[in-house]
């Protein structure tokens, strides 16, 4: 099993870290990992994104043209990596902002309404958990016992407190995750 996973949006929004929670946790489980963030000096609100791989082989390269996943969470993401998705992959995103759907007939497309769960939850940092909730509802390919010890690792202790409403978040994208017909 090897996933191949490009997450994308603007700086601030948890891109970096949710590939970082989900590396660790592919860590926990023995799995191989590649890790590579590329961002703007800009950092919040510029561009940012992560290319995340886990495989159960050794990965020859971090480098990658084509994704087995594409977790978009802006409108110049979409527009960037939706043609990088290969045929037959996954389109995650999350439709705040977003101008123009994605368009694909060749790809499996799904929409989290992460900005809004986010809100009525009260917290805005959890965005980022409620997408990788999603994701993981689609492609289990980390054990949840394993994302908390990745939550464990990627978080500072000072902030292990915001580990069981991370966790809930999680939970509420597993529930929210619809598909998307374009």
């Amino acid at each position: 099993m090897t996933e191949e996973i490009i997450i994308a949006g603007f700086g601030g929004q948890g891109v970096l870290s949710m590939g970082k929670i989900l590396a660790y946790s592919g860590i926990m489980q023995d799995q191989e990992v590649s890790w590579m963030p590329s961002y703007g000096p800009e950092m919040r609100g510029g561009t940012a994104n992560v290319t995340v791989i886990l495989s159960d082989n050794r990965i020859s390269s971090p480098i990658l043209q084509e994704f087995d996943t594409a977790i978009i969470l802006n409108q110049q993401s979409l527009d960037k990596f939706e043609k990088s998705v290969k045929p037959g992959g996954v389109l995650i995103y999350d439709p705040n902002g977003i101008t123009r759907h994605p368009e694909r007939k060749d790809i499996k497309i799904y929409r989290v309404e992460a900005a809004e769960e986010a809100t009525k939850m009260q917290s805005a940092k959890t965005f980022n958990m409620i997408v990788l909730g999603a994701f993981l509802k689609l492609k289990p390919i980390v054990k949840m016992e394993n994302v908390e010890k990745g939550l464990e690792k990627s978080l500072p202790e000072r902030h292990h407190h915001l580990i069981p409403m991370n966790i809930e978040a999680i939970k509420r994208g597993l529930e929210i995750v619809k598909e998307y017909q374009a």
